[in-house]
């Protein structure tokens, strides 16, 4: 490679974000298992909005720089498209991602990446790293874990391939312009349980990192995602057996305890606000139904839109845990497990997202229209707690920017749309986006300087 560096584009960018889009795409390379870019240059051109409508950076107008990350991403797209279909045919649990972890190691490696495997204490983490200095330091996180039962039902197979795209554009533009900065890939496992984020936040992985973003399939598109923080406690009772009908009175029902704990759980729900959760299972009930239970063991989620909320449930769980106990002369203990903390979501990164992906031709709702919309919980909130982040969810159903309520996540129809052309279509749109984002913290002191006054402020 050349060590001489393209100068920083100068020069301003006269003609609207469709024009640009139709320069840059027409330049580009076709696939046969991906949706042709003329199919969705002419959805874009119904789409796109006014340059009155969206302030784009001096950057985005001068244009070579987001060039510049589209080609790059371009010129990877059937590739990451066949990753992207081997993640999918081979589902694997958390923390037993082996062959994801192997596929996408091995992958950056060949594109130049400084790989660390089994990263950070975890057999299935990795970091890969490009650039020439640490003065900014912009961190991307892949997902790779699935689903029991029905595999990639969340879509990790593109979050993964996301992370990748993104990572990549980010190097082409630090390396074509020599810019004193770095971009760290992180490969999280176990997202769907534990949160691999958070035992490599526990590590250090994430020190001297100046912001952390990710992007997530999903049937709308949302900059400001309203992930519920959640905790997870494990509760056994312990009683004493006897003979279910010879002599029941001789034994101390640790089936009572477990049900009714589930009942009054039940009861709390009347006084819960509506966006916070209980929920829960009884594991093992008991062994047979004439001994009296000696044991049982159940496990309960608590979620809600903020952690402080969390912890005010916690200790309202905990009472009727205990209350339990006391009720049927039961002994109880109870462990909670790792809390995933709500999304800190920082408004300058968004905004700038928002701006480059309504330059792609996508209109998002309001904020609070946004916000509104409940979701599931993920350890990228406590990375968010940590340091700035943004965490955008994309349809991978339709470019229109319209929510598709005919599917969920966590279903099998949407593990089978995670596996078809325009969900790595939507996927690569937005990796651009994300990267161009990356590309605005490294060239412009004065927006990296506001995301870090926002992330204090929120603190």
């Amino acid at each position: 490679m050349s060590s001489e560096k393209s100068p920083l584009p100068q020069g301003p960018h006269a003609s609207g974000c469709l024009d640009i889009f139709k320069r840059i795409f027409s330049s580009s390379s076709k696939s046969d298992n991906v949706a042709s870019h003329e199919r969705v240059l002419e959805t874009m051109s119904q789409l796109c909005v006014s340059d009155s409508d969206v302030k784009l950076s001096a950057l985005w107008e001068q244009d070579d720089l987001a060039k510049s990350v589209h080609e790059a991403i371009e010129k990877v797209s059937a590739e990451l498209r066949d990753i992207g279909l081997k993640l999918h045919a081979d589902p694997e649990l958390s923390y037993q991602e082996f062959h994801a972890h192997a596929l996408l190691t091995d992958y950056l490696e060949g594109k130049g990446f400084q790989v660390q495997r089994k990263a950070y204490t975890l057999d299935t983490a990795f970091v890969a790293r490009a650039g020439n200095s640490d003065k900014v330091t912009i961190g991307i996180c892949s997902e790779y874990d699935a689903l029991p039962g029905i595999g990639h039902a969340c879509g990790h197979n593109l979050i993964a391939i996301s992370g990748v795209a993104t990572a990549i554009g980010l190097k082409a533009v630090i390396e074509k312009y020599g810019l004193e900065a770095e971009v760290k890939l992180f490969g999280t496992p176990a997202e769907e349980t534990t949160g691999g984020k958070i035992v490599m936040l526990k590590h250090g992985a994430f020190d001297g990192v100046d912001v952390c973003m990710m992007l997530h399939g999903a049937n709308a598109d949302v900059v400001y995602p309203a992930f519920l923080a959640l905790d997870t406690v494990t509760v056994e009772f312990f009683g004493k057996a006897s003979h279910a009908s010879a002599s029941p009175w001789e034994g101390i029902n640790a089936l009572d305890a477990a049900v009714l704990t589930y009942t009054n759980i039940g009861l709390m729900r009347q006084q819960m606000h509506p966006s916070q959760r209980v929920h829960g299972i009884i594991k093992d009930g008991g062994k047979a139904a004439n001994i009296i239970p000696d044991y049982t063991l159940s496990t309960y989620t608590v979620r809600a839109p903020k952690y402080t909320e969390v912890e005010v449930l916690k200790k309202k769980v905990e009472r009727i845990l205990k209350g339990a106990a006391a009720a049927t002369g039961c002994r109880v203990e109870f462990e909670w497990g790792v809390p995933y903390k709500d999304i800190l979501t920082n408004d300058p990164l968004a905004k700038k997202f928002e701006s480059y992906m309504n330059a792609q031709g996508l209109k998002y709702a309001s904020k609070q229209e946004q916000l509104s919309k409940l979701s599931g919980s993920t350890d990228m909130g406590n990375l968010t707690y940590a340091l700035p982040g943004i965490h955008p969810m994309f349809n991978i159903l339709n470019l229109h920017g319209e929510d598709d309520k005919s599917m969920g996540l966590h279903t099998t129809a949407f593990a089978h749309a995670a596996a078809q052309s325009l969900g790595h279509v939507t996927t690569l749109r937005a990796a651009k986006s994300l990267a161009m984002t990356g590309v605005e913290c490294i060239v412009d002191k004065e927006f990296l300087k506001s995301v870090k006054q926002e992330f204090n402020d929120q603190k």
